[in-house]
């Protein structure tokens, strides 16, 4: 296993992030064990989390994959092993899906970034992960009305102001920071304005400087590399890639409407309905055919590539079953050459981001 540093911290994280959202719900508690037993075997020492987790986000299951880190954690006696990153939800509209989160500090527009919600949501996941402190938070979506979640275009509306100042935000957090209840914080799902001014501010008023940004990066969505990637490059804010297979469907398993049980589809994660498009069918097949030429898997193929690119600290594996993560680990000793690097360009110019609208 390789590591990264996180941003200009000491931090070494494995370039290979556990991604938990399926704990507690999709996969189970002594499944979610094995998984994570496995990750720590193979030298992961880097586990995301978020608690709105799992998803698709359910009053009934709120906080079941924190919980269960946090009993994995506890019975292993390894904590200080373990980089752990989590994340507090806000209450961007088109970040809460049709849920609005109301099990959570009462959702929707009362989930904020200000002080009372923070130190609310940290002390929370502090409980649940039966940790004094958190590695690295995150903020895991923008309070502003911005365009994520498979949304490409801005849409300024004059009336959303009611969101917390970034100065305020990154004020708040320092304090937590000096408390020790975290150490490191980061965003999600943010966009170049946004993570240009956490970057600014914090370094103007001498407040806690943001080392990762948490955004999707895969073969069928690559607007990090347009919108985002000169920013992390020359301010060393490495990428954290999520859903770098889309969500499941370019592991093809999808194709033709296909929709395997215990699959997330299957499960009804609405968040997967994201990913799918006839548009993105046509590039996967595209990607699939390459896989076959050079004779590696496609699911290979897709973390391979997002491992490859040189703004990425770590790429998340989502997975939901050991056997998953131990196939999909296969990826790390697979090294794209120019040949293959530019079959992938001539697909993505043919029609760049295809699932996104």
């Amino acid at each position: 296993m390789k590591f990264n540093k996180l941003g200009n911290t000491e931090l070494k994280v494995s370039r290979i992030c556990l991604g938990t959202m399926t704990f507690g719900d999709q996969t189970s508690e002594k499944e979610s064990f094995r998984i994570m037993d496995f990750a720590d075997s193979k030298g992961i020492n880097f586990f995301d989390t978020a608690e709105m987790y799992p998803t698709y986000p359910k009053k009934e299951t709120h906080g079941n994959s924190e919980r269960i880190i946090g009993k994995w954690l506890k019975k292993r006696r390894n904590r200080h092993q373990i980089i752990l990153a989590t994340k507090i939800c806000s209450g961007h509209p088109k970040g809460i899906g049709s849920t609005g989160l109301k099990w959570i500090r009462k959702g929707g527009k009362n989930l904020k970034f200000d002080k009372k919600n923070l130190y609310k949501a940290v002390d929370d996941s502090l409980r649940r992960l039966q940790t004094d402190y958190i590695d690295l938070y995150q903020l895991h979506w923008p309070e502003r009305n911005v365009p994520i979640f498979g949304q490409l275009d801005f849409k300024y509306d004059p009336k959303d102001v009611n969101w917390t100042p970034i100065e305020e935000v990154l004020e708040n957090l320092n304090l937590l920071v000096k408390s020790g209840k975290i150490r490191q914080v980061g965003l999600s799902n943010e966009t170049p304005w946004g993570f240009a001014k956490y970057l600014h501010i914090s370094e103007k008023n001498d407040l806690p400087r943001p080392v990762t940004i948490q955004n999707g990066y895969n073969l069928v969505n690559r607007t990090f590399d347009i919108s985002n990637s000169e920013i992390s490059l020359r301010e060393n804010c490495g990428l954290l890639a999520h859903s770098a297979l889309a969500g499941g469907i370019l592991s093809g398993k999808y194709l033709n409407g296909n929709k395997p049980i215990k699959s997330r589809f299957y499960s009804r994660q609405k968040s997967l309905l994201i990913h799918n498009s006839k548009k993105g069918e046509i590039a996967i097949k595209k990607y699939k055919k390459i896989s076959k030429k050079y004779n590696i898997s496609i699911v290979s193929l897709a973390y391979s590539f997002v491992l490859s690119r040189p703004f990425v600290t770590s790429c998340i594996f989502g997975v939901s079953s050991e056997d998953q993560m131990h196939k999909n680990l296969k990826s790390l000793n697979v090294n794209l050459p120019k040949e293959i690097l530019q079959d992938i360009e001539k697909v993505h110019m043919s029609d760049p981001n295809p699932i996104l609208n």
